[in-house]
């Protein structure tokens, strides 16, 4: 028996589980509140992508005859081929059976239909050695077809990610939903319930609480709370998550609370727990809430009751994932690109740099919400600490940092934390592409485990960006992106169309500064997505200042993406297949030559942007000066050391040979002996080592104790060589 039993309902990711319940039990461990959590979404997956279930869906679909289309009348035919192969395949997805990867990659193997029609040259793709990749994009394919059948044959509903996905989709009303849930449960939902079911006897719960983060979460949500209060009914239920903190902040509509006793708004640690002590009935905060909803007096009604403040970052625990079943989920790769199976294969723990964001200004963005509005960061320290209790925990030392935007400066210090400990880790995050990004730290933050970024260029205008209040230029960006680039840290950027105001012409320079940005080999990956406005961004807040004309309406349920017309009356929907058909030609290295014209099959202007705008954002001198408070350090080991005598017009004189190894190469430079030694001596005190690190103007004091003009020999050829390898300024 458990306090309270936490529930993602399905459907979220199949690589990893959303973290939400996992900070949740983490926070609920350190006040001595027993919880057990569940990924719904992911054991679900597992029951009906099985060789049992599967001949149950090809029986149900003949017997109801629900096979229309030609593609699933193949799928049907082949049934016998699935139905050997569908077990296997899931558990080479789960990393268990790691030599299936020739079987699969074997031509013939698998049984094909339409997804296997897009395939990519996967000998292009994946190179001759990619052999495990290969075979999981194979997989991936084979498993998009039986989803194909699902959705034609079973539940139309259904999505590896997403379920019912449209019914949570700006529903001013809760009409739809509602009239949904009066039906008859769908076969997904049988299966859903099932386990529902299991684990509420097996847990025995006083409160369970869902975490809706995604509309895609929403009806599932809504129909396991249904079945736990005809079935269950002393038990209390509550909602919050993503969904509830943006959507549900004006609900009124009474017939919600039919399913769930409480919705919670905001961080949840603070919310939750007072929701076991009034379920529980703990006399010292009986009647206290914190951001929640609940009927009174039939009435919808929202208590703030609570005079106690939120629990600080550095309070709410590590993320435990103790009860999740992790060497379960199943890692995908969608399309052959390297940035984009970050999101589907492999399994990530998550942690958060900072809570909400350090800019918190961009217009198109919720930063009148606490998630985004409250900024408080976590200890560099404390942030390692949590990162080795989860590497004990889960066995996985891969690590995504969730961050709306991860600030440079804790980066910098993470970074350093990681090295000073000596750990071997893997991470990841979001990011803004502002200025402190230089090339040094991209180095550092490569040295201790970051294999990628991803961050928003949005519209590649610089009127636009300013507009957006995004705070940086496009030629900013350029320069970013190559330091990331060149530090071997994989690129993601995030683009937007239909901009309040936006241009044809605009939209058309973007695609040309993004063509050029991947042509020059600075962004590795990218997605494009359509401006959507939203209640609680400052565009939402005050829409005629942006040239937009809101569609209003009475908000009884959900409240986030507004309907909008822009006043120059420009069709921006037009664009989307071009930009990215155009992007998804870029990525894979090809189509810069092509016109622009030629990705659509409209008229454009030609773009004015020059053809080499970018080429020349990245053209930067040498920067000959630092601050004297930026710090130094040395990332490679100490050299070896070899004195040699030179002899000029009669003048001889010692120099030092300094041979610095890495882990591929060996760098030499030579200095003159004094000056070599004095930099020997240094070195071993610019490692990463406990304590602060040596800043520029001590090291130039330092150095003009003995010798003259540090910065002749601070910028000088052999250091410059020695930059290159790991002395950084940051």
């Amino acid at each position: 028996m458990k306090d309270i039993l936490l529930i993602t309902p399905p459907f979220t990711q199949l690589n990893t589980p959303y973290p939400a319940t996992a900070y949740l039990k983490g926070f609920l461990n350190t006040i001595n509140i027993s919880s057990f959590q569940i990924d719904l979404g992911i054991e679900v997956i597992l029951e009906l992508f099985s060789k049992n279930q599967f001949q149950k869906i090809f029986d149900y679909a003949k017997e109801h005859a629900t096979i229309v289309s030609e593609n699933c009348h193949r799928i049907y035919a082949l049934k016998d081929v699935y139905l050997q192969t569908i077990n296997p395949v899931i558990a080479f997805l789960q990393d268990k059976n790691p030599t299936f990867a020739r079987q699969i990659c074997t031509d013939g193997f698998l049984p094909e239909a339409s997804r296997f029609q897009q395939l990519d040259d996967l000998d292009w793709a994946f190179g001759e050695m990619g052999l495990q990749d290969k075979a999981k994009h194979l997989a991936t394919l084979y498993l998009e077809d039986l989803s194909d059948f699902i959705v034609e044959c079973i539940d139309a509903n259904f999505g590896f990610s997403r379920y019912a996905e449209r019914l949570g989709r700006s529903a001013n009303s809760f009409d739809e939903l509602y009239g949904k849930l009066q039906e008859e449960v769908t076969y997904i939902d049988e299966l859903t319930l099932a386990i529902l079911d299991h684990h509420i006897r097996n847990v025995q719960p006083k409160l369970v609480c869902f975490s809706i983060p995604f509309p895609g979460n929403l009806y599932s949500g809504f129909r396991s709370a249904q079945y736990i209060k005809k079935h269950f009914p002393t038990i209390k239920i509550g909602m919050g998550g993503g969904f509830a903190n943006t959507e549900l902040r004006s609900v009124t509509d009474t017939r919600v609370f039919e399913f769930f006793d409480y919705i919670t708004l905001d961080d949840g640690e603070l919310p939750v727990e007072l929701l076991v002590n009034a379920v529980t009935n703990n006399p010292n905060t009986l009647g206290e809430f914190k951001r929640t909803f609940l009927v009174q007096n039939e009435k919808v009604t929202y208590l703030n009751t609570a005079k106690r403040a939120d629990y600080k970052q550095s309070e709410v625990g590590t993320p435990d994932y103790t009860d999740l079943l992790l060497d379960h989920y199943i890692s995908v790769i969608e399309i052959a690109n390297p940035m984009h199976s970050l999101w589907s294969d492999g399994r990530w723990n998550k942690l958060t740099m900072a809570h909400g964001c350090y800019w918190g200004k961009c217009t198109f963005c919720d930063i009148s919400l606490d998630y985004i509005k409250v900024y408080e960061p976590v200890a560099a320290k404390l942030l390692v600490d949590r990162m080795e209790t989860l590497i004990e925990q889960t066995g996985e030392n891969g690590f995504h940092f969730v961050d709306e935007a991860a600030p440079p400066s804790l980066m910098k210090a993470l970074a350093i934390e990681i090295l000073k400990r000596n750990l071997i880790v893997t991470w990841w995050t979001n990011i803004r592409f502002e200025k402190s990004f230089t090339s040094d730290l991209c180095k550092l933050l490569k040295a201790s485990g970051c294999i990628a970024v991803s961050g928003g260029l949005e519209v590649a205008s610089d009127r636009l960006l300013k507009l957006i209040d995004k705070g940086v230029t496009v030629a900013q960006v350029a320069q970013v992106t190559r330091n990331f680039t060149e530090a071997n840290i994989m690129v993601h950027s995030y683009l937007m169309y239909g901009y309040p105001t936006q241009t044809v012409q605009e939209t058309v320079d973007s695609l040309e500064m993004v063509r050029q940005l991947f042509e020059v080999g600075v962004l590795q990956s990218g997605f494009w997505h359509q401006f959507a406005l939203t209640a609680h961004s400052p565009v939402g807040i005050n829409p005629s200042a942006y040239g937009i004309i809101p569609d209003i309406k009475e908000i009884t349920f959900a409240n986030n993406d507004i309907d909008f017309k822009d006043t120059t009356g420009i069709d921006h929907e037009q664009f989307s297949f071009g930009l990215k058909k155009s992007l998804f030609n870029y990525m894979h290295g090809i189509g810069f030559e092509t016109p622009l014209q030629q990705w659509f099959d409209f008229k454009i202007p030609k773009s004015q942007i020059e053809k080499n705008f970018i080429e020349n954002c990245l053209e930067t001198p040498l920067a000959l000066s630092a601050k004297p408070t930026a710090k130094i350090l040395w990332l490679g080991g100490m050299p070896q050391l070899e004195i040699s005598t030179k002899t000029k017009r009669g003048q001889s004189w010692e120099q030092l040979k300094m041979m610095f190894h890495d882990r591929k190469n060996v760098t030499t430079i030579t200095l003159e002996k004094e000056t070599g030694e004095w930099l020997y001596q240094q070195l071993e005190k610019l490692q990463v080592q406990e304590g602060a690190l040596i800043s520029f103007g001590v090291l130039k004091a330092d150095f003009e104790m003995q010798f003259e003009n540090f910065e002749l020999f601070w910028f000088s050829k052999p250091l410059q060589t020695l930059k290159e390898t790991g002395l950084l300024t940051l």
